[in-house]
């Protein structure tokens, strides 16, 4: 099964980071996110998704993250059940995040860190608990157009040379 949804949306408050009794982090926030197409009116519709990050994912939006500010999140949705006051089942979706980007500039943004294009949080960590790290001095930041250096990741491909027929394998 595949449950993956990438959104990018600006914060519609600051985040809000509590702590679970076992002292774990948890931030909670809302992204308002425009649909693609336009209504009868020519306007286009928003949606506002609640999302919620877990461990150093929560600090690190907690601290470089405000309302206002553009984000893009990765992460899977969830349904979650609670009861109301009258004791009416409900369910509520949200998002869990698994990686958080900026999606402005600093300069754009209203205030907190950030570089053009967007680098993923757990780039300076590993990984859904990875933590934040802020790059080295000397470092300007991406390469322009916001894209990995083209030895990123590399390696993993070979050259398939002259012996290719144009033939694909399936």
């Amino acid at each position: 099964m595949l449950n993956r949804i990438i959104i990018m949306g600006r914060l519609t408050r600051d985040p809000e980071l509590r702590h679970t009794q076992s002292g774990t982090a948890v931030a909670s926030f809302s992204l308002a996110v425009d649909r693609d197409f336009k209504n009868q009116n020519g306007e286009k519709e928003t949606d506002f998704i609640d999302v919620v990050a877990w461990r150093n994912s929560a600090e690190f939006v907690s601290r470089y993250f405000t309302k206002g500010r553009m984000a893009v999140v990765e992460g899977r949705l969830q349904i979650r059940p609670w009861q109301d006051r009258d004791g009416n089942k409900r369910r509520s979706a949200e998002v869990v995040a698994d990686n958080v980007y900026f999606g402005d500039s600093k300069k754009d943004g209203d205030g907190g860190g950030g570089y053009q294009g967007g680098y993923p949080q757990d780039a300076y960590g590993g990984g859904y608990g990875g933590g934040y790290a802020p790059p080295q001095a000397g470092r300007s930041g991406p390469p322009a157009g916001g894209y990995p250096p083209s030895n990123y990741g590399g390696g993993d491909f070979t050259e398939l040379g002259d012996d290719d027929d144009g033939e694909l394998p399936f």
